[in-house]
């Protein structure tokens, strides 16, 4: 449709509105930020607590099956607290990216007094997400499990039951690497584990029954293999995004740039914010309890999907 002075296109694409660009004038977006980010779809949900489940249980067989039976103090110690942090940081960044908005535009803002605020000047196209009424920023796509267009859309995550946006790719890259670290560390207590097992024929190894043990750190080192292969290469292919300024959707689609790409070092600047420090891999920082427990009480779930 056309309205006077500028052109009013339903694409998936435009060049206009750039990704920084805010949307003060727009209520929904002021009211979107007095709600908590939380995506009602299933399968996300599942797999979520699917994820949770499965840290537990590592923790669980590394604590109770390898460390507390050891002789030896300080290895256990040193060995338990490390790990314990390393799954508190995982998980902790598991919740920060389900639970922060991924950078979604406010749904039906393409309103002629919307436009009138933008001051196009006459010739001026800009373009309508036709599937949720919105005025698409550069670089935005739409999530169809979201049911919103994305600013920065890298993909949608199911074990995150959220989109990686502009908003909260820092805190999947820091899961996706913590993860990848509890991994590689169980694998290795499980190598150790074995060899001290074998060495002492399965006597005085672990508090359970040697048959137990056995299948108890089979699922373990599985279970490690399988998320270490998973998260190490969602971690290099992130960082190579990062530091190209490219998203994964952009990539798959060949689009051409029509941003100015911020390379290598700015872009990581720009995802993990400022200079390089042990901020970057904090994933705390800038999390604010009563503001959330604020939310909560305002506004309820963002989504019901």
């Amino acid at each position: 449709m056309q309205s006077s002075g500028h052109r009013f296109r339903d694409v998936e694409h435009h060049p206009l509105l750039a990704e920084n660009d805010s949307y003060d004038s727009s209520s929904s977006e002021a009211d979107m930020a007095e709600r908590v980010w939380f995506i009602r779809d299933g399968c996300g949900m599942v797999c979520a607590i699917m994820t949770w489940l499965l840290v537990v249980y590592a923790d669980f067989v590394v604590t109770f099956v390898m460390l507390l039976p050891s002789k030896d103090f300080w290895y256990s110690v040193i060995n338990g607290v490390l790990f314990n942090c390393l799954a508190v940081l995982a998980l902790s960044s598991h919740l920060r990216t389900m639970l922060t908005d991924p950078g979604a535009v406010p749904k039906g803002n393409a309103t002629k007094e919307y436009m009138d605020n933008l001051q196009l000047k006459p010739g001026e196209v800009i373009y309508k997400c036709p599937k949720c009424c919105s005025i698409k920023p550069e670089r935005a796509h739409h999530c169809s499990i979201c049911k919103r267009c994305i600013r920065k859309m890298d993909h949608h995550c199911p074990w995150v039951n959220n989109c990686v946006g502009e908003k909260n790719q820092r805190f999947f890259v820091l899961f996706t690497m913590y993860i990848a670290l509890i991994s590689a560390h169980a694998l290795i207590l499980c190598g150790f584990q074995f060899f001290s097992c074998v060495r002492g024929q399965w006597t005085e190894c672990s508090d359970f029954s040697p048959p137990v043990t056995v299948i108890l750190m089979i699922f373990l080192c599985l279970e490690g293999f399988l998320f270490l292969t998973f998260t190490a290469v969602m971690f290099g292919t992130q960082i190579h995004s990062i530091c190209n300024d490219e998203t994964e959707i952009e990539r798959l689609k060949s689009e051409k740039p029509t941003w100015e790409r911020r390379l290598r070092w700015e872009g990581m600047k720009s995802v993990f914010g400022g200079q390089p420090s042990l901020l970057w891999i904090n994933p705390f920082a800038g999390f604010r309890i009563r503001q959330i427990l604020l939310r909560a009480k305002k506004g309820g779930p963002e989504f019901s999907v």
